[in-house]
């Protein structure tokens, strides 16, 4: 994380987030997008597209993957990257669930 250390921070309920749905959280330096697939698992990724700086947020989310709205790259939720044929990735940021609560890692002192 750019050398910093990770500080875990409380960004709400697993439920605020629909399942296939995603919602976002805003920090200073950039918007977080937060996924919850069918079997309530959460992923975090910078809310852009690798390809034309879509909103993947506004995606259709659909197994481990979003589709972005623009021009419909699929990008993992895992790793952020793009699927093939297109290339591209977008940074993963860690994300936990605590007794029913999303927590992120972002950067600390």
């Amino acid at each position: 994380m750019d050398g910093h250390i990770a500080v875990w921070t409380d960004v709400g309920h697993l439920h605020d987030i629909p399942r296939l749905g995603s919602r976002v959280v805003s920090t200073k330096a950039v918007d977080i997008a937060l996924f919850r697939t069918t079997d309530d698992r959460v992923f975090a990724l910078h809310d852009l597209c690798p390809h034309k700086a879509g909103k993947l947020s506004q995606g259709i989310v659909h197994g481990e993957s979003v589709t972005c709205p623009l021009h419909n790259w699929v990008i993992g939720l895992v790793d952020g990257q793009a699927k093939e044929p297109d290339e591209g990735c977008t940074r993963t940021v860690p994300v936990r669930l605590d007794n029913g609560r999303i927590l992120l890692a972002v950067g600390g002192a």
